[in-house]
C-alpha cells in the first residue's frame, strides 16, 4: 500500500539535518499542493540551519511557495534581506519570478517598482521578465506606463517575440486602446492562437462585438492555427451582446463538428449566448444533455430566466440547483435575490438569506448588495438597512444598494445624506449612483442640488453623463414646472436625446397641461418608439383634459390602424404563499362579491377624508379614473 507524502512535522530531526538540496527540492514538489504556510516556515527553517541560502533553485522554490500560500508579503521579506548577496541580487529568474506574484496577487504598482529597482540594479530584463511585467501594465489600466514599456521592448529588441507581442495586445485591451493593439497585431511577423485570442478578447471587453466576430471568422481560415475553448467562448459571448443569434448557431454548428461540446465551458457559453438571444428553450435543450451540470451552467439557467422575465422559474432553477446537490455561488444567490426582488416575493428572499446565513456568505459584498435591493423592492427597507449596517468596507456597489433602496422608498434627505457620506469615506460613486441621486432631488423638488450633482458627475469625478442622467435632469425641471428650461436643456445635450429624456418631458407636460409642447414631443417619440402605448395614452389624456375630444378619438384610431394596444394594469398580493393576481374590472376571483364589496367601503371612507377622484382623462370611449406621473426608467 503507498503512503502519502509525509509532512515536515512527522520527518525525524536527523533526516531534516542531513538534508540535501536535492531533497528539499523533491519535498518543495511534493507539498506544492498543500499551500501550507507552516510547510513553507518549516524548509525555510532547513534552508538556513543547512546553510543554502545561496542556492538559487531552493531561493525562487521557497519565494513561490510562500505566495502560493497567500503570503506574498513574505516574499518580499525574503527577497529584501538577501538581496545583499550578490548571486540573488543579479539574478534575472528571481526579480522575474517576483514580479509575477506581485502582479498576480493584483499589486501591480509594487510589480512595476521592482521592474525599475530591477533596471536600476543592473539587471536587464528578457523575454520573460516583459511578458511577467506587462500584465501589470494592463491592470493599472494607464497607457502611459504600457507605451513606456513597449518603448524598452523595442530598445531590447524583443518586439518580434511571440509571447511578450501577445503580452502587448492584452495591455492595449485591458487599457481600452484597441486601435493600438491593432497596429501591433497587423505588424507582427508571427501570430499564435495566443496572439488571435488577445484580439478577439480585447474587442468583447471594449465592446466591439462586430469586430470580435470577425477576428473570429479570420482565425478560421488561417492554416496550422485551430480555435479552442477561449476563442469559442469568446465570440459566442459577443454574439450574445450584440444579438447576434444567427451567427451564433454558425458558431455552434463548428462546436458540434470539432467535437468540443463536451467541455463544460464552451457549453456554458452556447447556454448563456442562447439564453441572452431569446432561445431559452434552447438553452434548455442544452442543460439536459446528458453530463454533470456545474455551478456556472446552473448560473447561466437562471440568469436565462431573468433575462427573459420568467423569475418564477429562475427561483425554481434554484432551488432545484440545492437538490441536485450542487452548492450556489455568489453568482447564484445574487441571481436568486434578484428574481425574489423583482417578483416582490419577501418570503422568497428570506429563505434564500436563511440559506447565505448558513453558508457563511453575508460578507460578501456582492450578496450584500443583492440582499439590500431585494428587502428594499419587497417593502421592508428597515431590513436593508440592517444588512448594510452589518456589512464591513462597503464598497461603491453596496452604497448605491441602500442608495437606491431609499430612493425607492421616497426618503430623499437620506439618499443625499448617504451619498454625501459614501463621498466623504474616500469612495469614488459610480453611474448609477448619480441616477438614484439626481432623481431623489427631482422628487424633492431640490433643482439646485440636482445641478449641483450634476456638474459635479464631469468636474470632479471625470464621468461623462448619459441618457439615464439627463433624463433625470428633465424630470427635475418638468417636476418643478420648468418645462422651457427642460426644453432648452435637451436642445444643449451633446448627445441625442432618446426615448427615456423625451419620455420625462411628455411626462412633465401632461402633469402641468401643457398641451402644445406635449404634442412636439410626442410626435418626436412616436419616431423613436412606436409601439409604446403609454406615449399614445398620455398624449390621448392630455386631449381629454383639454376638452378635445375628437383628437383625442384620433389618437385612440392611430392606435389602433398601428397595432399598438395598452396592456391592462394589474396588481397581485400574497395570501399563504399563493400569488393572486387582479387587474382591471376582474371578476374571477371565487370572492369577487366581497372584494368589490370591500373596495366600496374602502372608496366611502376615503371620500369622507376629502378625497377627489380624477375624472378628466377619458380612454376608449369610457371616463375612468387615473393619475398619471411622470416616470424616469433608471
Amino acid at each position: 500500500m503507498k503512503r502519502k507524502p509525509t509532512s515536515l512535522r512527522f520527518l525525524p530531526t536527523s533526516k531534516l539535518y542531513s538534508s540535501t538540496p536535492t531533497r528539499l527540492h523533491k519535498l518543495f514538489n511534493a507539498i506544492s499542493h498543500t499551500k501550507t504556510l507552516k510547510h513553507a516556515t518549516q524548509i525555510h527553517t532547513q534552508i538556513i540551519i543547512s546553510d543554502f541560502t545561496s542556492n538559487l533553485l531552493l531561493f525562487n522554490n521557497l519565494i513561490n511557495f510562500y505566495a502560493k500560500c497567500g503570503c506574498i508579503t513574505h516574499s518580499l521579506r525574503l527577497f529584501s534581506t538577501t538581496q545583499s548577496h550578490k548571486l540573488m541580487h543579479t539574478n534575472i529568474v528571481t526579480w522575474t519570478s517576483l514580479i509575477t506574484q506581485l502582479s498576480h496577487f493584483n499589486k501591480p504598482f509594487q510589480a512595476l517598482t521592482l521592474f525599475n529597482q530591477m533596471r536600476t540594479a543592473g539587471v536587464y530584463p528578457n523575454q520573460v521578465t516583459f511578458s511577467a511585467v506587462l500584465p501589470a501594465c494592463a491592470k493599472t489600466k494607464l497607457l502611459a506606463h504600457g507605451q513606456l514599456m513597449h518603448c524598452l521592448i523595442i530598445k531590447d529588441g524583443f518586439q518580434t517575440d511571440v509571447f511578450v507581442a501577445s503580452a502587448l495586445l492584452h495591455m492595449y485591451a485591458k487599457c481600452g486602446n484597441m486601435g493600438l493593439a491593432t497596429k501591433l497585431f497587423d505588424r507582427m511577423p508571427h501570430r499564435n492562437l495566443v496572439s488571435w485570442n488577445s484580439m478577439i478578447v480585447g474587442f468583447l471587453q471594449n465592446n466591439l462585438y462586430d469586430m470580435a466576430i470577425k477576428f473570429f471568422t479570420e482565425i478560421l481560415r488561417v492554416d496550422l492555427i485551430s480555435p479552442d475553448q477561449v476563442s469559442f467562448s469568446s465570440v459566442l459571448s459577443a454574439c450574445a451582446n450584440a444579438g447576434q443569434s444567427v451567427f451564433g448557431r454558425q458558431v455552434h454548428g463548428v462546436i458540434v463538428k470539432r467535437g468540443l461540446v463536451i467541455f463544460a465551458y464552451v457549453r456554458n457559453s452556447l447556454m448563456d449566448m442562447y439564453g441572452k438571444c431569446g432561445s431559452f428553450d434552447d438553452a434548455a435543450s442544452l442543460f439536459y444533455t446528458p453530463g454533470d451540470a456545474d455551478v456556472v451552467a446552473w448560473n447561466v439557467m437562471i440568469m436565462g430566466c431573468i433575462q427573459n422575465d420568467n423569475f418564477e422559474k429562475a427561483c425554481t432553477y434554484f432551488w432545484s440547483m440545492r437538490r441536485e446537490g450542487v452548492s450556489p455561488d455568489e453568482t447564484s444567490y445574487s441571481s436568486a435575490l434578484h428574481a425574489s426582488a423583482s417578483l416582490a416575493a419577501l418570503y422568497q428572499g428570506t429563505l434564500i438569506h436563511d440559506q447565505i446565513i448558513k453558508t457563511g456568505l453575508t460578507r460578501n459584498q456582492c450578496v450584500a448588495s443583492s440582499l439590500i435591493t431585494m428587502y428594499a423592492k419587497c417593502g421592508s427597507l428597515g431590513d436593508a438597512c440592517r444588512i448594510f449596517e452589518e456589512t464591513e468596507n462597503c464598497n461603491v456597489v453596496c452604497w448605491t444598494a441602500i442608495i437606491a433602496a431609499c430612493q425607492l422608498h421616497g426618503c430623499a434627505n437620506k439618499v443625499i445624506d448617504l451619498f454625501e457620506e459614501m463621498v466623504g469615506e474616500g469612495i469614488k460613486p459610480d453611474y448609477i449612483t448619480f441616477v438614484c441621486v439626481i432623481s431623489a432631488c427631482s422628487h424633492s423638488g431640490r433643482v439646485k442640488e440636482g445641478y449641483n450633482y450634476f456638474s459635479s458627475m464631469t468636474k470632479v469625478h471625470g464621468m461623462n453623463p448619459a441618457h439615464e442622467h439627463y433624463a433625470c435632469m428633465v424630470d427635475l425641471l418638468g417636476r418643478a414646472g420648468r418645462l422651457e428650461e427642460a426644453k432648452k436643456f435637451i436642445e444643449a445635450m451633446p448627445i441625442k436625446p432618446d426615448a427615456s429624456v423625451l419620455g420625462a418631458l411628455l411626462g412633465a407636460c401632461t402633469s402641468h397641461g401643457n398641451l402644445e409642447l406635449g404634442i412636439e414631443v410626442a410626435e418626436m417619440l412616436f419616431e423613436l418608439e412606436p409601439d409604446n402605448s403609454g406615449n399614445y395614452v398620455l398624449l390621448c389624456n392630455m386631449y381629454s383634459r383639454h376638452g378635445k375630444l375628437r383628437e383625442a378619438d384620433e389618437i385612440r384610431r392611430l392606435m389602433g390602424i398601428k397595432g399598438v394596444r395598452k396592456d391592462p394594469g394589474c396588481s397581485w398580493i400574497d395570501v399563504k404563499n399563493e400569488t393572486f393576481v387582479f387587474s382591471v374590472h376582474d371578476r374571477s376571483h371565487s370572492k369577487t362579491d366581497e372584494i368589490y364589496e370591500m373596495l366600496k367601503n374602502i372608496e366611502n371612507l376615503v371620500k369622507k377624508k376629502g378625497y377627489e377622484a380624477e375624472t378628466n382623462f377619458q380612454l376608449a370611449g369610457e371616463r375612468r379614473l387615473q393619475r398619471t406621473q411622470p416616470v424616469v426608467s433608471q
